[in-house]
Parts: C-alpha cells; structure tokens; sequence
C-alpha cells in the first residue's frame, strides 16, 4: 500500500517535513512538523519514504497494528497538539487552538448533525464506539473547563441514541439534545440557537454564547490521543452515489489517511456506469475531485454523481453561505454545458469582514426578488443553493 500525506490538510502553514527519500518509518511516527498555525503529520503506515516535495510525503508500506504513541502528558493540549489533531467535520482548524479557552460555567458540545445527505459514518461510529467520543467530550470539557457537555444528535439516529445513553448511564457528565432535522442543523450558529438558545451574529464564533463545538469524529481523536496516545492518522469515511454496492453509502472507519479515493471505490466493487464527477466531501459542500484524490484528516466523504445532464441555457446562480460554494455551482453549471449570465446570492446574505454569510441559516425566505433579478439579465434555467431548496 502507498499513501501520499499532504503536508497541509489543516488551517495554517504547511507542516515541514522531518524525513528523506529512503528513510523507514512507523506507524504513528512524526514525519512533519507544524509551523505556525498548523498540526504535526504523522505516517500512516510503517514503510519506506518513497517521495518527498513540498506538498507531500509519499510512503510505501503497511497498516499495522501498532503505532509508534506520542508522548505522555499531564497537560491534555500538549497531547492533543502533539498527535496533529485537527477538526475531522472538515473545517480542518487545529483542535489544540481551538480548545485554548477557559470558559468556567460554559459549554462543550459534540456536533453529531451529519446532515449531508448520504454521509453516515459519524452515526455508524457512534453506534459502534460510542464511549471514545464521550471520552473525548469529556476531555474537552475539562481542557476547557467547562460546566456542561452535550452531545447534539437528532431524534431519527435512534441506535445512536440508544447506544449514547448507554454510555451515559455508565460515566456520565454530559446530556443529550436533539437537533431539528433539517439542514444544515450541523452549522455551528444553528447549534447554538437550537441547543442554548442564543442566536449568534454573522461571523460570531460559539464562543460568544460561552460554547465550544467539536464534530464527532474530531472528539474521537482527541480520545485516541489521550487514552491510547494514537496520533491522528486514521479516517473515518462515507462512500456511496454510483458504486457498486454503495448506492446508499458504505463506511469505513479508520482508514490511513493519505489513501487513493480510488481504492475505497475499488473496494465497493467499482462503478456503476453511467457516472459522472467524483465528489469529495459531502453533496452539498462537497468538491470535485478525481481517482488520484487522497484522503485527508478533514475528508469525510467520497461520493460518486451521475453524469451532468446537459443543459444549454442561460443559467442563473442563487447562492447561499449554508449550501454549495460559488465555484462549486460554477463547476457544476460549466459541466451542464449552460452559460452563466446572472449570480445572485441569498437575500439574508450578509457581507461580514470580506466574506458573505448567512443571517439566519436553516431559515430559507422566499427568493422571487432575486429570480426576478437574473430573469431580467437573460436567466432561462436557475441553479439554486439556498437551504430551503
């Protein structure tokens, strides 16, 4: 097996590498360094250094195992930061900043929406190893010294209910709350307004509402990290769309990460055929991507579409914070065939430091003003990316 670990799958500076061409290494064992804002990389398998560039570090070898462990602390960010940990949910912010915060009488909240249509390994995994993400809530709580834990889920995944309560009723120190099924009920504002009550400025982070968030799996690893002192070198990932045996999505947990996209397909039974694009991540936010395409610690999904229906006319573009990204419609317009002659975003769109965002995410308004806008510049088909559609 090789896999390619890029030397920047985080928020922050690309990590440096720590080894040369030719070099064994393990499992487990540090092979970047983080600089500035950004997180250690560690090699997924225990092999031989094949390639090094400044964009990746290339190894070929085996899963074993065992792993070379970090080293043992009584600060809990210490470990956190030395296993490389960033968030899993696909932000990528690195957890041991994240987690830099005393918010006496506040809250740590484990995110379990898994609202992306199709993904389902965060769900799969709280249904099998449940404790590990407790675990890692718990030590969040304490790093930030928290008041209240929470975990955030809704009310259809009834196993992962089930399987949490368990775990609650064994350790403790933290409740359930249930999030409305809609999307994108994983959007950190939602969770604050859903779940404390608090609604959140455009732009205002959890904190405001004395809050911190942590996806799922990012919480696993922060357990892993601590109890077992693994680095972050195992993904959790959703395959699924035009495979084989994966039409309503296969996981597989902890795969290595800086694995080709292409194998997990390989593993499903290769392609339906007709198939289109390959989509990493999810549906909605996902991004296009190709079989070279290598997991990373913030990939959640590899997802393959149906060909682009063709689609010869003059598209307009509805653009909202909460769905597809501009370029992600640009794209998928591009492969229609259709020529973009008006963009227009969400009328609860708010620019806030350069950036547009939602005022009221999961909270669609009627949008004929702005249809009525790109009809008026040529508009004969619409693209829509809003929540409510």
């Amino acid at each position: 097996m090789r896999v390619k670990l890029l030397l920047k799958q985080h928020v922050g500076a690309p990590s440096s590498p720590m080894v040369s061409v030719g070099d064994q290494v393990e499992r487990g064992q540090r092979i970047a360094k983080r600089e500035g804002l950004g997180a250690n990389i560690h090699s997924s398998l225990s092999g031989e250094v094949v390639a090094v560039t400044d964009e990746y570090i290339e190894i070929d070898g085996e899963k074993t195992d065992s792993f070379l462990p970090i080293e043992a602390s009584d600060n809990l960010l210490d470990m956190v930061e030395a296993a490389g940990i960033v968030g899993a949910g696909g932000a990528g912010f690195p957890a041991h900043v994240k987690l830099n915060i005393s918010l006496p009488g506040g809250y740590i909240i484990a995110n379990a929406a898994e609202c992306e249509p199709v993904l389902h390994h965060n769900i799969t995994m709280l249904e099998t190893e449940p404790e590990k993400v407790i675990s890692g809530l718990l030590h969040a709580k304490k790093m930030i010294s928290a008041e209240h834990a929470y975990v955030a889920i809704k009310a259809k995944y009834t196993q992962a209910i089930k399987a949490i309560k368990k775990v609650k009723d064994q350790v403790g120190g933290f409740e359930l709350k249930i999030l409305p099924d809609m999307y994108p009920s994983g959007d950190e504002r939602v969770i604050v307004r859903e779940i404390l009550g608090v609604e959140l400025e455009p732009g205002a982070l959890p904190s405001v509402a004395h809050a911190v968030i942590q996806n799922v799996e990012t919480l696993k690893r922060i357990a892993e990290a601590i109890d077992e002192r693994k680095p972050f070198i195992d993904k959790d990932m959703t395959v699924g769309g035009r495979v084989r045996n994966a039409n309503s999505g296969v996981v597989f947990l902890d795969q290595p990460i800086g694995r080709r996209v292409v194998e997990l397909i390989e593993e499903c039974g290769g392609y339906q055929e007709p198939h289109g694009e390959i989509v990493l991540g999810g549906p909605f936010t996902g991004a296009t991507g190709g079989e070279e395409s290598i997991i990373t610690k913030t990939m959640g999904a590899v997802l393959v579409a149906m060909p682009f229906p063709t689609e010869k006319s003059k598209m307009g573009l509805l653009v909202c914070e909460c769905g597809a990204s501009e370029q992600r419609m640009r794209d998928i317009a591009t492969g229609m065939g259709a020529e973009i002659v008006a963009v227009e975003h969400c009328k609860r769109m708010t620019e806030v430091g350069g950036r547009v965002r939602c005022e009221l995410p999961g909270v669609c308004p009627g949008q004929a003003e702005k249809i009525l806008l790109m009809r008026k510049k040529g508009m004969d088909a619409i693209l829509a990316g809003t929540c409510g559609d």
